[in-house]
């Protein structure tokens, strides 16, 4: 098979453990995102170019059937690539599990792998409540976001919420408003925080971050909230 010169994955990790519940995976990193939130950790993925055509990954793939249970879709934006809905599909049919890991700004393509039912588990994001979505994402995009919550909740599809806490850029207060505001949509399951990570690099230079919240119970009777990181 010719190669194609459409590169999309900027890179795979091989072999996870921690990233699907309960499942042995494979991560594809998808280049580009249409969000630069400013505690980025992936900033050469999200501002870099692909290095992997769809050929060279399922040459990976191939290698790994009957030794891993899913493939991972995460970047950057996996579900920005017009090609992203083709290689799920083709994905699933080698016989894996596909989880996607989004920020929940493409409604219609999340529908989409609904329709064909070929997602098996979805981790969302939920970057900020909209007073202070603009400034975390550098995007308009939460209207996007309430989208793709609202189609996974009508799915049958397993989904999570999950937010990054960096303590400069959401505090108590605010994250109380979102677990609210989750309540408030009928969102029920786990809610994970997942803390920042101090020292590496990001898209915006960022000060320390502390871990005040993990001292609280923030759960309620519909949401179980967990600390990661």
């Amino acid at each position: 098979m010719k190669e194609s010169a459409v590169k999309p994955i900027y890179s795979i990790t091989p072999f996870t453990l921690l990233d699907y519940p309960h499942k042995s995976a494979c991560i594809l990193w998808f280049a580009g995102c249409n969000m630069r939130c400013l505690y980025c950790y992936n900033p050469e993925i999200v501002l870099g170019k692909g290095k992997l055509s769809f050929e060279k990954v399922f040459e990976f793939l191939h290698s790994r059937q009957n030794l891993l249970d899913a493939v991972i879709f995460s970047g950057g934006e996996c579900l920005l690539h017009k090609d992203s809905i083709t290689l799920i599909v083709e994905v699933k049919k080698m016989g894996f599990l596909v989880k996607i890991d989004t920020n929940g700004s493409r409604p219609e393509v999340i529908q989409n792998l609904i329709e064909k039912e070929v997602i098996d588990y979805v981790a969302l994001d939920f970057k900020s409540m909209p007073s202070t979505f603009e400034k975390i994402t550098q995007s308009n995009l939460f209207v996007a976001f309430e989208k793709s919550l609202y189609l996974l909740q009508q799915s049958t599809v397993p989904f999570e919420v999950r937010t990054t806490i960096h303590s400069d850029l959401i505090n108590e207060k605010q994250i109380k408003k979102m677990i609210s505001y989750l309540e408030k949509n009928n969102y029920v399951g786990n809610y994970y925080l997942q803390f920042f990570v101090n020292g590496v690099s990001t898209l915006e230079k960022l000060g320390y971050s502390n871990r005040e919240l993990e001292q609280l119970d923030l759960s309620t009777t519909r949401i179980k909230v967990h600390f990661r990181g």
